[in-house]
């Protein structure tokens, strides 16, 4: 299953790109992947992951602006539509479990 993550937060003042930075380094650290600018995708093993998962972004929880969730399976995740652009094939957008590094 993938934890598809939407987020729209205000950058005007310095505590608030503080703020903005601090969430995306988490996002980041915690395995997410960007799709597309404040559109992000993490790929879960199950619900319990997922439980899990929607704790901690609830402890790093900025306290301005708005965060989406949206949680698909694989199969729906892959039938997304790119009206404009190329699907991301990167070895870590898969859903492969082994990857060989060499």
């Amino acid at each position: 299953m993938r934890m598809l993550l939407m987020f729209d937060m205000p950058t005007e003042t310095v505590d608030e790109r503080k703020a903005y930075r601090k969430f995306r380094k988490f996002l980041i650290n915690e395995g997410f992947i960007m799709h597309q600018f404040s559109v992000y995708s993490k790929l879960l093993l199950n619900n319990s992951a997922s439980n899990a998962m929607l704790e901690r972004l609830k402890a790093n929880n900025p306290k301005k602006g708005n965060i989406t969730l949206l949680t698909v399976t694989e199969k729906q995740f892959a039938r997304m539509i790119y009206l404009h652009g190329q699907r991301d094939d990167c070895i870590g957008n898969t859903d492969s479990r082994i990857v060989f590094l060499g």
